[in-house]
């Protein structure tokens, strides 16, 4: 109750993105929810909760201590999958909780194959295979070396799925590459279903890729920023309107809503002459009288540093402008053209306020940060409130 700003989430932005995302992927495929990086700095522990009471009963995390994190929030039943770390004593734990994780290379199968055999359960993998983006993924021979190991060891390694991911489907520059990939894909199913090992789930797509690549929908997605509010680019957007009919921009409603809106408050307030410096250094010198108005968040709460002097916020449905250095708890803003600001007045960072709204695409244009950083970036220590 005593936090210096706090992080909205809207629960009907959420429900409304949800049914907009499986309009677009159908009734037959798995909507896996991507909450990795703390829900994309919405905030695990509030929204693991309302994504169950919106239904979804999938969800993908990175490592195992995010697995950890948004299995106490999580009613028994939903399925955890981890796409990344997972190592040692994490694979022990995921084993024993049944969570199933990637398997990108032999020597992780075969851990996971020893360790099974010693809990005397399945481990329950996805082989993730190498189709393009050089990341991590199984190599065309250590794909068939991984089958052969798994047919040979079905009481132990259970085969949940196999995937891979796209590199940069969110830009049409990257249109050849993501089909050369699917063909790619294709022909390790191809592989799979030779093997007899083929009651398994088909996966390759993020946001991006569920919105303009139909085909790579198959039986479940993978689904982070969208789910969110937010389109993984502009061309995105613009990609997915002209591959459904265009747009009429006078009547184009974004079907998309933001699940987050940041909030703080007016800390103080105080009238500076001209040819006065604004906060630490010189990076701003008053032409005039102004009011100033300080805002008490600041880099260590995840605004960026490199808005100094260029960042804009709302208060009282106005924008006013960040005068001088961001500092690692304060901001300050000019309020000079709005009428009658007082203490404690509400402070919109990030979302609407009256008319006006400051977007995270603005707030991350700025700083040259990309909509998932600057969304990251918000630490776990800022409270989190669920509203309609």
């Amino acid at each position: 109750m005593y936090d210096p700003s706090c992080i909205e989430l809207s629960r009907s932005a959420l429900s409304s993105n949800l049914a907009f995302l499986r309009k677009q992927i159908g009734p037959n495929v798995i909507l896996s929810a991507v909450v990795k990086g703390n829900a994309y700095g919405h905030g695990i522990e509030c929204l693991a909760v309302l994504l169950e009471e919106c239904g979804v009963q999938h969800f993908s995390v990175f490592s195992a201590t995010e697995a950890h994190e948004a299995r106490q929030h999580l009613k028994h039943g939903s399925e955890l999958m981890i796409m990344g770390h997972v190592e040692g004593q994490a694979i022990e734990w995921s084993i024993a909780n049944d969570i199933s994780y990637y398997v990108f290379d032999l020597e992780r199968l075969r851990e996971s194959l020893a360790v099974s055999r010693r809990l005397q359960k399945p481990a329950r993998v996805h082989l993730e295979v190498e189709t393009g983006l050089n990341r991590t993924g199984l190599q065309k021979e250590s794909f068939t070396q991984a089958l052969e190991i798994i047919k040979e060891n079905q009481q132990h390694l259970h085969l949940v799925g196999v995937c891979t991911h796209y590199a940069g489907a969110e830009s049409v520059a990257n249109y050849k590459r993501i089909q050369d990939q699917i063909v790619v894909y294709k022909d390790r199913c191809e592989k799979l279903q030779a093997s007899g090992l083929n009651t398994v789930l088909r996966h390759t797509a993020s946001s991006a890729a569920a919105l303009i690549y139909p085909e790579t929908r198959m039986d479940m997605v993978r689904i982070g920023i969208a789910l969110y509010g937010y389109w993984p680019s502009k061309e995105t957007e613009m990609q997915f309107l002209i591959n459904n009919g265009g747009i009429n921009h006078r009547r184009y409603v974004d079907p998309l809503k933001r699940v987050m809106r940041w909030r703080s408050s007016v800390m103080s307030l105080k009238d500076v002459d001209p040819g006065e410096f604004i906060g630490y250094g010189t990076a701003f010198l008053t032409t005039r009288r102004m009011r100033i108005a300080s805002v008490p968040v600041g880099y260590c709460h995840g605004f960026s540093r490199a808005l100094s002097n260029l960042g804009r916020l709302l208060i009282r449905g106005k924008r006013v402008s960040i005068v001088g250095i961001v500092n690692m708890s304060m901001l300050l803003v000019n309020v000079s053209e709005v009428k009658d600001v007082e203490l404690g007045d509400e402070v919109v960072l990030i979302g609407r306020q009256k008319r006006a709204q400051i977007s995270v695409s603005s707030f991350s244009d700025l700083s040259n940060l990309l909509n998932y950083e600057a969304l990251v970036r918000l630490p776990s220590e800022i409270s989190r409130e669920v509203v309609e």
